[in-house]
């Protein structure tokens, strides 16, 4: 059986999906797409300058957009591999966003995505708030260190809500805890491997002999999917629940 012809691969920062998406569009001998994080509002929504975070919101919504529709990804021959998957963006629209700028957001989100392809395959990198601290700070990024462990976990649900109920894909759960895809040949050919079988609804990568369980956030129960994008800021803002967020 081929792999998926169109793969995007989503998790929180510092989780892995962009190495893990090198790697496998090398393997497969698929088109790379890689998620633009040269935002240029992103400094004044570290800082919460007000406006900031509508901003940024729509340079991230647009810019995905326009890589994904140009990469025709439908008639292309080759496979597409993809480190982000683009209803990432409405995620961190309900977190970061306020209803008046939700309102604004949504009619040119829901325009957008109907114009979008919908991945075959999503896999997911799940961690716990715990390990993406320490990698955040084995990674040593300026910016990164204004991302506190009260918004990690508020992501996490964040994403638990939404892939609970997403069934637009295939998913694949992956639990990077103890796994490396960059320094373990042997994770990687497993993954490989797994990708040429049948994955229907949401599987998990075997994890029995690898000894992996799926990642918890405090306070909640094991998560089915869990993943995170683009970190920003801790700042919460109160909305209400019609905007379809969690």
């Amino acid at each position: 059986m081929t792999p998926p012809h169109f793969i995007a691969i989503e998790g929180p920062v510092r989780v892995g999906k962009t190495s893990l998406a090198r790697l496998v569009a090398e393997r497969l001998r698929a088109r790379l797409l890689l998620d633009n994080e040269n935002n240029p509002f992103l400094k004044g929504f570290y800082t919460v300058r007000p406006g900031a975070a509508f901003q940024a919101q729509m340079f991230f919504l647009i810019e995905r957009f326009r890589q994904l529709k140009n990469a025709s990804i439908a008639t292309s021959r080759s496979p597409v591999v993809a480190d982000y998957l683009f209803e990432k963006d409405k995620i961190f629209a309900c977190i970061n966003l306020g209803d008046e700028e939700l309102g604004v957001y949504d009619q040119y989100y829901d325009l957008l995505k109907e114009q979008l392809p919908t991945p075959d395959l999503v896999i997911y990198l799940q961690a716990s708030p715990e390990v993406l601290r320490r990698r955040i700070a084995r990674k040593d990024i300026a910016s990164e260190a204004n991302i506190s462990d009260e918004y990690l976990i508020e992501v996490g649900k964040a994403y638990e809500h939404f892939f609970s109920h997403y069934r637009a894909s295939d998913v694949l759960v992956i639990n990077t805890t103890e796994l490396d895809f960059v320094e373990r040949s042997r994770d990687l050919e497993e993954l490989l491997r797994g990708l040429t079988q049948p994955i229907k609804g949401t599987q998990f990568f075997p994890s029995r002999r690898l000894g992996v369980e799926p990642a918890k956030v405090p306070g909640n129960r094991s998560l089915v999917v869990n993943p995170c994008g683009q970190g920003v800021s801790s700042t919460q803002r109160p909305k209400s629940r019609d905007h379809g967020c969690p």
